[in-house]
């Protein structure tokens, strides 16, 4: 059966279709797919869409097409068929140009891209929360980015630190353990240790007697490093003190989560002043060879305010998950450990509620500067709830600022993406990347790499640069590579 071209296309539509007809080649149809519904639904539309153009060819005079009206008239066929609802991935994955593809291969390359490190100066106070982050935050500010991006890859370091050798010794203390930093201007000065209050029932050990680190009482949660370089410290205009703490890891952990309740802080002279209950059993109970972590945490910041006496210093204290909740308990603690105390700031990610509003204006009242990061989508930052209202003293409130970001946004990231993908470190630091505004929520010059993004949450990455990824050789094999510890932040 041969279609008569002449009497079907118009004019003007055949001199595009008979300038094209020598480099037509034969290929699969993305219509060969779909369900013969669809196929219909798709030749009603170029029917009509043929016979539409028909209509108003003749009423007008034709003219001599230029290289631009041709284009447009191409446009305009290509839009009126809505092929592309055919399959809504065709087309990004067509459009994709290039210096895409480049920048791609790039983020998912086992090449690691630093940004220069710009110097603070005389406004690090300001970037380490003085005035709240205000006018920091929407736009986000270049150098605010980078100092957030750092101080989570501390965190990341603590979990590292603690899954590299989780086990601790049952009959002695702990010898000191090795932490690869990612910024080689710090070290290490000591280990911190949480210790549940609570014990597993025995029948545990005797239905699973080989669950081994899972149910030790005490864990090593974290560290106090200090900047050592003296390059560093004229960058950022200060000896910076870090405290990083990982999140929940073990069955007892878990258990002291649930304990939700709200209790009195111990030493409080207001007794309206309540926080978690289980958060604050593992911040202050000691292990059998190991102190509690306030203690740790206490002693080792008052010898480091007196060995650097008359230097500029400043304490950063930061967290994910159950960190970020124990990092806002270790700033309460430390904020009066010494006459004076150097500037304290949090910087938290994905961090639940932790007290109740009489906490809040006691760590307001102290001076703890807090930056909350937080995703839309992560469930953990929504509890413990408001059981009974948000005007006293028995109910959950955050503390300090907060920093919004959202996995939607993300272009590599699936929108409905599962809750352990909406909590994950990673994905936060990928988010907080790309943040530019609210106006415009995924820059398009993130810089951080993709690979261990792409490692530990594939499943939730869109399928179209996984393919992207499998056809630039960057498979499954290619992607399980060690990753470094000091992992890329961005400039702007």
């Amino acid at each position: 059966m041969q279609i008569g071209v002449n009497s079907t296309v118009p004019a003007q539509n055949l001199l595009v279709f008979q300038s094209k007809r020598a480099s037509f080649k034969c290929r699969k149809s993305p219509l060969n797919s779909l369900s013969t519904e669809s196929t219909r639904k798709h030749l009603s539309n170029l029917e009509k869409l043929l016979q539409k153009t028909n209509q108003t060819d003749s009423d007008q005079v034709t003219k001599p097409l230029t290289n631009g009206s041709i284009s447009i008239k191409r446009k305009g066929l290509l839009e009126g068929l809505k092929l592309w609802d055919i399959k809504p991935e065709m087309k990004a994955a067509e459009e994709m140009s290039p210096s895409h593809l480049n920048r791609l291969q790039r983020l998912l390359s086992k090449t690691m891209e630093y940004s220069p490190r710009n110097n603070l100066g005389s406004r690090w106070r300001e970037y380490h929360g003085c005035n709240d982050w205000s006018g920091l935050l929407d736009p986000l500010d270049e150098n605010l980015r980078r100092e957030v991006v750092r101080y989570g890859e501390f965190v990341q370091a603590a979990y590292h630190g603690f899954h590299s050798n989780p086990a601790m010794p049952v009959d002695e203390a702990p010898l000191p353990r090795h932490v690869a930093l990612p910024d080689r201007s710090y070290k290490v000065t000591k280990s911190l240790y949480a210790t549940s209050s609570v014990g597993l029932p025995k029948w545990v050990d005797d239905m699973a007697p080989n669950l081994g680190w899972m149910t030790q009482r005490s864990s090593w949660i974290g560290f106090v490093a200090v900047c050592d370089d003296r390059r560093e410290i004229q960058r950022m205009g200060r000896r910076d003190i870090v405290i990083a703490l990982r999140g929940t890891a073990t069955c007892l952990e878990w258990t002291e989560n649930f304990r939700a309740q709200l209790v009195r802080i111990p030493g409080s002279d207001d007794s309206n002043e309540r926080v978690e209950c289980g958060f604050l059993s593992l911040h202050e109970t000691r292990g059998a060879h190991v102190p509690s972590l306030a203690e740790s945490v206490v002693q080792e910041v008052q010898r480091l305010i007196e060995m650097y006496k008359g230097e500029t210093l400043s304490i950063t204290i930061t967290g994910h998950s159950l960190g970020a909740a124990l990092s806002l308990l270790v700033a309460d603690e430390i904020s009066s450990c010494a006459p004076q105390v150097p500037p304290i700031a949090v910087f938290s990610f994905g961090g639940p509620r932790v007290g109740n509003k009489n906490f809040v204006q006691r760590l307001n009242q102290k001076n703890v500067k807090v930056l909350r990061i937080v995703n839309n989508q992560d469930l953990i930052t929504r509890v413990p709830g408001v059981f009974i209202g948000d005007n006293n003293s028995w109910a959950y409130t955050h503390v300090g600022t907060e920093l919004r970001v959202d996995t939607k946004m993300s272009p590599y990231l699936k929108p409905d993406a599962d809750i352990a993908c909406c909590h994950d470190l990673e994905a936060y630091l990928h988010l907080v990347d790309g943040f530019s505004s609210s106006n415009c929520p995924f820059r398009s010059n993130a810089k951080r790499s993709l690979v261990k993004l792409v490692n530990e949450q594939r499943s939730n990455v869109k399928q179209l640069y996984t393919h992207k990824a499998l056809s630039l050789n960057l498979d499954r094999d290619r992607l399980n590579v060690p990753i470094p510890s000091c992992l890329p932040s961005p400039s702007r």
